[in-house]
């Protein structure tokens, strides 16, 4: 079998490299996954890539199977789609999905990749990490019938859990966000869309992903009495100011954080990350969520792409990367 591999590596902040490189043999137990696509996390590696991880997360930031160390050389991602080429008979040829950055081939135990439902195209099951983290955080905020909620921070978690949201009953949904284009992605996705200045108040919840100080403070603002704010932004390593002064005691608000490193509590104990990640690939099923895919390139140029999508010049959700089936 074919053991050649290529693999994106970030040189030093702000410069990637396409590396050649030679696959071991795989040992019982372990699976060759071929890429058919990959996604980048937009709001995290474009954090990696400028070299905006803070010493002291280093180790909480570290990937699955992440080669090498902040701020770099390093080998990072962990949105993976693929083939099985060889392993134990019930996975080979498989559609699978894996926390592996973005290589053309790997080998890694059988247990690290999940099949993909055949109701899943593999393209749009690159999304898989980011309805997972959706997932948890609506474990962590647990909506009930009726609430009013508001995302603010349209971007590729954002949407992930507002599209989980518009299958809620009885819930008043709104994508708050400060570009306008998102407009589209929120009604493709079936929920309201609003400006930050326009957006509906009184909320019971709202869950915060436009890593932002402006998008945390306005989500404070549209909170009804004794409402509760889901914080999903990662900051890196940029200081946040929150308005805790004002009406903040006296309504008797409440921020939480969530994260999905670790299982919501609200579920850890008859929930695994299995469990949670096989959740998220069915729920792919609905043909909606490929509004977030925004753009595609080849692996090849992923040295010329990541600069333009860390800088802004390439406004996407999810950029998806393509692999020559090929090789």
């Amino acid at each position: 079998m074919n053991r050649s591999a290529r693999a994106f590596w970030l040189r030093s902040p702000g410069e990637g490299e396409v590396r050649d490189m030679r696959l071991p043999e795989p040992a019982e137990g372990e699976v060759v996954v071929r890429a058919l696509y990959s996604g980048i996390s937009r709001g995290t590696e474009t954090l990696v890539f400028r070299g905006g991880v803070p010493a002291g997360q280093y180790e909480a930031m570290r990937a699955p199977f992440q080669e090498g160390d902040f701020p770099g050389p390093v080998k990072y991602g962990y949105l993976s789609v693929g083939v099985v080429e060889e392993g134990p008979g019930e996975l080979v040829g498989r559609t699978v999905f894996c926390l592996y950055p973005h290589q053309t081939r790997y080998v890694v135990p059988a247990a690290a990749v999940t099949p993909v439902p055949d109701s899943v195209p593999a393209g749009r099951a690159v999304l898989a990490g980011t309805v997972e983290t959706a997932v948890n955080a609506l474990w962590d905020a647990a909506p009930l019938v009726g609430d009013r909620i508001a995302v603010v921070g349209g971007g590729m978690v954002g949407c992930s859990v507002a599209a989980l949201l518009a299958r809620f009953p009885g819930v008043r949904v709104q994508l708050v966000d400060a570009d306008p284009a998102r407009a589209k992605v929120a009604e493709a996705l079936g929920v309201g869309f609003a400006l930050p200045g326009e957006a509906l108040g009184e909320c019971d919840l709202v869950v915060h992903a436009s890593a932002t100080e402006q998008g945390l403070a306005r989500a404070l603002e549209l909170l009804t009495a004794e409402g509760t704010v889901i914080e999903l932004s990662w900051y890196g390593d940029r200081r946040v100011s929150l308005p805790l002064g004002e009406a903040f005691h006296s309504r008797r608000l409440v921020i939480r954080g969530s994260q999905v490193g670790t299982v919501s509590p609200a579920r850890r104990g008859n929930r695994t990350y299995a469990d949670r990640l096989a959740l998220a690939l069915d729920l792919l099923a609905a043909p909606e969520l490929d509004a977030l895919v925004t753009g595609e390139s080849a692996f090849e140029e992923l040295p010329d792409v990541m600069p333009e999508l860390a800088s802004g010049r390439i406004p996407a959700l999810c950029h998806r990367i393509r692999y020559d089936t090929s090789a």
